[in-house]
């Protein structure tokens, strides 16, 4: 029997992998369902994980992906029980997350049930491809057939405007729509709040804490801040990395080679949200000098709970900021960013004034953008006139 959804999304991740598309998926589909209802997930199956959501969640058989660890993948087309679910579900409109193989399952399914595709363009994908592969001219190939997927979809998104350059960078020519991201963490937090969070995690009322939040990977560019606080390590701070990735274990190694033991804890992965709220609400300062991400979510988390970020002047990922007013910028120089560092440090203040007015500025609840999104998606089935609107 055809069971019949109003929206799929698909994407090669879902919790428990929790990196920022796998955020942005869940409260897609979260914030859609209590919208409109008839939403679909489409992800690999991560094992032992529990699926029990709100939402329909199709999960397909997979394999790790290697050297990427907690990550998964796998082909949708060679599970039977994956090909009778998506024959026996009809959508209308799909949305995919990743170009690869998810997004090309939800690209096969657009064709099929002729109904639109949008697909955003999240990540730096050159980027990882040069990890692992050191032929330019392979890599170059790669990023020809990425461009292709974009081409044939009905819409094509990005979460910040900044990310346009990117996607043009990498040759495509179409139209680009931004649409931003949101935040689960929007809400008006006491002072209260605030000093129970410290209280709950042994943490001092004048103790100076740095944070960053993401997956433990050299791209995010963690060398330079574990390099940075090196500069700094006769002041007193705590710094708390939060996240697992392959570099997690040498950079625990540098941490220690580096003698900054006594000041630094890996708490690891944390999927509990009010726990990952405790760790955004005690922090200062949030880090984040990558120059691999495009519109990181984690700077948003970070912001909803007052908490500024520190970001690498002309960065994509940074041009959300405004420097001394929602956030701090410092140029891509280790000695620059230790002097900042300290300079904050000293005049927490300052920190707090900017921290209140990045969660005024650049924070946006969910529940907001997917009231956009569906918007969207209706005017895209309009459009094609194809189907009633959802």
């Amino acid at each position: 029997m055809t069971e019949h959804y109003n929206i799929g999304l698909f994407n090669d991740c879902f919790p428990p992998i929790m990196d920022g598309v796998a955020v942005c998926v869940q409260n897609y589909a979260y914030w859609l369902q209590k919208k409109v209802g008839g939403v679909a997930v489409v992800t690999p199956r991560v094992p032992e994980a529990s699926y029990d959501y709100d939402y329909k969640v199709l999960n397909f058989m997979s394999v790790p992906v290697p050297f990427r660890h907690p990550y998964v993948t796998g082909i949708p087309e060679i599970d039977p029980k994956m090909l009778v679910d998506l024959a026996s579900h009809e959508f209308k409109i799909v949305h995919a997350h990743s170009p690869f193989t998810t997004g090309l399952c939800a690209k096969r399914v657009a064709k099929i049930q002729r109904i639109p595709l949008v697909a955003t363009f999240h990540s730096k994908y050159r980027d990882d491809f040069s990890r692992v592969i050191k032929s330019d001219i392979i890599v170059n190939e790669l990023i020809k057939n990425l461009i292709n997927f974009y081409e044939q979809a009905d819409e094509v998104w990005v979460p910040q405007e900044s990310v346009i350059d990117v996607i043009r960078e990498y040759g495509y020519k179409g139209p680009v729509e931004v649409v931003d991201n949101g935040s689960d963490l929007v809400s008006d937090y006491s002072d209260e709040y605030f000093a129970s969070a410290r209280q709950s995690m042994d943490i001092s009322p004048d103790e100076f804490v740095f944070l960053f939040v993401g997956q433990h990977i050299w791209e995010k560019n963690v060398r330079f801040i574990i390099e940075g606080l090196e500069k700094i390590a006769e002041k007193p701070f705590k710094m708390f990395f939060v996240g697992t990735g392959y570099a997690e274990g040498e950079m625990k190694k540098l941490v220690s080679e580096k003698g900054l033991d006594n000041h630094v804890t890996f708490v690891g992965n944390i999927t509990d949200r009010d726990q990952m709220k405790k760790y955004y609400a005690v922090a200062n300062l949030f880090l984040f000098p990558s120059l691999y991400d495009n519109a990181p979510l984690v700077v948003r988390e970070a912001a909803a709970l007052h908490t500024p970020a520190i970001m690498i002047k002309d960065s994509t990922a940074s041009a959300i900021l405004t420097d001394g007013g929602d956030g701090f910028l410092v140029g891509n120089d280790i000695n620059a960013f230790a002097d900042k560092l300290i300079e904050l440090m000293n005049d927490p203040e300052r920190v707090r004034r900017v921290g209140i007015q990045a969660s005024h500025s650049i924070v946006r609840s969910w529940e907001d953008v997917t009231g956009e999104v569906l918007d969207r998606y209706n005017h895209i089935i309009s459009r094609q006139k194809l189907i009633h609107k959802i």
